[in-house]
């Protein structure tokens, strides 16, 4: 397996409250990895983690066979390699659509604009927001926004998509046109990390499930087993609740 990021004894405390604890997982090329668990369990501070938004308290991230965390290394050179989405879209109001999926790229990987812009366009299209280039983020819905974000991620052409609960923002009508986007990513072969709420949405798209609870990996495993046979009781619970 070509492991893209492998996590080693991760924890992170927030002053005396831990909110995560001796955390071990990986994600390999191609994986589509989804994390669920209640609020509060830890899940989006682990992916915050995992892009360095936060800074592990402990534990290794293992990145190309080196450890990031270390002193010597570069977070802005690894951070290129990561595409994050998050809950609350963060685009630029005073660009346009196409700015916004141009500006990282000229800033960061120093492409031409020419480039940028061609890259850029191949993004939008793929979510299906070619039609408002020209428009400002104020223009569009929280889901046209959404796509927009994921086409300014893709468009750095990154190792890994990050995904901190990408629907929780919207209106309930908007979450399918986003949910679809992402499914068709997860079938191109892309890798992508993914906190979410959306069960059904975690069970038809995840190679892996990771189940979180109080902080911890409480279980993992295939969609198949964790939504159809889960081992702890913590874990039917959770979906117990989820199915109500």
């Amino acid at each position: 397996m070509n492991t893209v990021v492998d996590i080693q004894g991760l924890s992170k405390s927030f002053g005396s409250h831990e909110v995560l604890k001796d955390i071990n997982f990986s994600v390999n090329k191609g994986e589509v990895v989804t994390i669920i668990g209640s609020s509060g369990s830890g899940k989006s501070t682990l992916l915050r983690c995992v892009n360095l938004l936060e800074k592990p308290s402990g534990g290794q991230i293992i990145y190309n066979g080196e450890n990031i965390l270390d002193d010597k290394h570069n977070v802005h050179q690894y951070r290129k390699n990561l595409g994050m989405v998050f809950q609350s879209f963060n685009l630029f109001n005073n660009h346009n659509v196409l700015g916004n999926c141009v500006v990282g790229q000229i800033k960061v990987l120093k492409r031409s604009k020419e480039e940028a812009e061609k890259i850029a366009k191949k993004y939008l299209r793929v979510v299906g927001m070619e039609a408002y280039v020209e428009a400002k983020p104020r223009q569009l819905s929280g889901g046209q926004k959404q796509r927009v974000a994921i086409a300014r991620a893709l468009s750095m052409e990154p190792d890994v998509m990050l995904f901190d609960e990408p629907t929780s923002a919207l209106d309930p009508e908007m979450v399918g046109e986003v949910l679809k986007v992402m499914k068709e990513l997860a079938g191109t072969g892309l890798t992508m990390l993914i906190v979410t709420h959306e069960m059904e949405f975690a069970r038809e798209v995840s190679d892996r499930v990771v189940f979180m609870d109080k902080g911890v990996i409480a279980e993992e495993g295939t969609p198949e087993q964790l939504f159809n046979n889960p081992k702890m009781e913590r874990t039917k619970a959770f979906l117990q609740r989820t199915r109500n």
